[in-house]
């Protein structure tokens, strides 16, 4: 664990959209930067972005990537635990996959597939936490969606 800590930053991510049913996959982020999150990383010497997204998937969710398809991508300012890490470039990939979800004990407190509704209820918290209505000890019990990816939804106008 305290690796990570002094573990410089690529400055790299990727993320992933799984829809099933009309859900989104998002996990709750069980180590800081705290919230509802797609699953995502850094890349970390793999040779792509398109590599790292389909490890990431596994490590996190445990999910097989049957098809993958770049969405956007483009810099963010958002922060991780990592040294240097204060924006990174990010590529999004929409993931179909069809396996069932073993989610990482390490890194989410939950998985779920999120309605359309109940994004937009994440959303408003998340815009709540950002104008500072809400402060981090409560946030951190109770989160709405990870800031960076209430703007790459909004972005990509699933928000």
């Amino acid at each position: 664990k305290s690796k990570m800590m002094n573990k410089k930053c690529d400055n790299k991510s990727v993320g992933m959209l799984v829809w099933r049913d009309g859900g989104l996959l998002l996990i709750e982020r069980k180590k800081p930067p705290f919230g509802f999150a797609l699953p995502a990383g850094h890349i970390d010497g793999d040779n792509s972005f398109e590599e790292s997204a389909k490890r990431e998937l596994q490590e996190e969710v445990g999910l097989e990537t049957q098809n993958i398809k770049l969405l956007i991508e483009g810099r963010k300012e958002n922060p991780c635990r990592r040294e240097g890490g204060s924006w990174h470039y990010w590529k999004i990939y929409q993931i179909e996959s069809e396996n069932e979800i073993k989610r990482s004990e390490d890194e989410t407190k939950q998985a779920i597939f999120c309605k359309k509704d109940d994004l937009l209820l994440l959303a408003v918290k998340t815009e709540k936490y950002l104008h500072g209505d809400i402060k981090q000890d409560a946030w951190e019990k109770s989160p709405g969606l990870e800031p960076v990816w209430y703007e790459w939804l909004k972005e990509l106008k699933i928000i």
